[in-house]
């Protein structure tokens, strides 16, 4: 079979008529939504529209159903890691369901999101997935309100359809884990109060001190960003020379914070493993591949990445709020217990 002549647009019936197929037995075996049939008129349609060069127009067709098959992804930033991960799993489970997924940044700014989010809107995207939402924003409400497909990742309002990692239980695992090796002098630097996944480490980290009845100094419970620079910021504070009693672990609500508190910890010739046992949180590449590999909680990226894809193709089912459920990665960097000399010091 000779290919199309070059320029020239090869169309469904001409794919149709070189494979003496109907119309629509053709469109059915190129649909490139969902499974493509696997009959042998389907392949040889399949084999016939590659021979001619016959490219479907998605865009097109995807116009006369009202929908444009592209999904809207809206992220805090992606110099984040975890959030530069979940984007690369929600574009790979968008596609595998005939969706385009297209990203934008907000940089944690309501009005900054906001924006963005119209932008997308603008471009007549199916669905916005947001793992930028706040407990004080008000997107999620305004888009519930006015009808939009949406999804929260990472994050929930509490109301919104939402798929997440179990964050109360990774927080729980994390400290138990310091727990179970001996430490009773455990610090907690989490991320900011404005986010549920940090409320929610937090609130399992506090079951699991109740269980053992500990209750560790309000300074040692630490509200940071989640970035480098706030691990850096509580690192000091809890280890430096003016801390007074120090922590003998610290569990850091993400690997970021992590990495800051082992610069702290460097900083005042501490050594993480040693003198100083240390959780992260999300198990990003870089925590196995450090001096002293970092012991993290691992969450399912990919696992959530599908749920909320499904969450935006199938609207409705329920549960609406979806948890994934995180796990302990032990590492060198907990080591085992070991208490600093002179601890206690004025």
């Amino acid at each position: 079979m000779e290919p199309a002549t070059p320029g020239a647009t090869v169309t469904l019936r001409d794919v149709a008529a070189a494979s003496g197929v109907s119309l629509s037995t053709a469109s059915r075996a190129l649909d490139e939504r969902g499974q493509a049939p696997r009959s042998a008129a389907a392949q040889h349609v399949r084999k016939v529209a590659e021979e001619l060069g016959y490219r479907r127009n998605s865009f097109a067709s995807s116009l006369r159903r009202g929908e444009t098959r592209t999904l809207g992804v809206l992220v805090p930033r992606l110099s984040d890691t975890v959030m530069a991960l979940m984007f690369e799993e929600l574009e790979r489970a968008a596609s595998d369901r005939g969706y385009f997924a297209m990203v934008a940044t907000s940089g944690d700014d309501p009005e900054d999101e906001r924006r963005a989010a119209e932008t997308l809107l603008d471009r007549n995207v199916d669905g916005l997935i947001l793992a930028t939402a706040r407990l004080d924003d008000d997107l999620p409400r305004l888009l519930r309100n006015r009808g939009v497909t949406h999804a929260l990742v990472l994050r929930t309002d509490g109301v919104s359809p939402s798929a997440v990692g179990d964050d109360e239980i990774g927080g729980y695992l994390a400290i138990r884990h310091l727990i179970d090796l001996g430490h009773h002098d455990i610090a907690v630097v989490t991320g900011p109060t404005f986010t549920s996944s940090g409320v929610g480490r937090l609130a399992g980290a506090r079951r699991a001190f109740d269980e053992a009845g500990i209750n560790p100094p309000q300074e040692w419970l630490i509200a940071a960003g989640y970035g480098i620079e706030n691990g850096f910021s509580a690192g000091v504070a809890l280890l430096g020379e003016s801390s007074g009693k120090r922590p003998t672990a610290v569990f850091a609500a993400n690997d970021n914070i992590a990495l800051g508190v082992i610069a702290a910890a460097h900083k005042f010739g501490i050594t993480v493993g040693q003198d100083l046992a240390l959780v992260g949180y999300n198990d990003t590449p870089l925590s196995a591949r450090l001096s002293t590999p970092l012991t993290s909680v691992r969450v399912p990226l990919a696992q959530i990445a599908s749920t909320a894809i499904d969450l935006i193709v199938n609207p409705g089912k329920e549960p609406h709020i979806r948890k994934s459920m995180p796990t302990l990665i032990p590492r060198e960097s907990s080591g085992s217990p070991k208490h600093f000399a002179g601890t206690d010091r004025i």
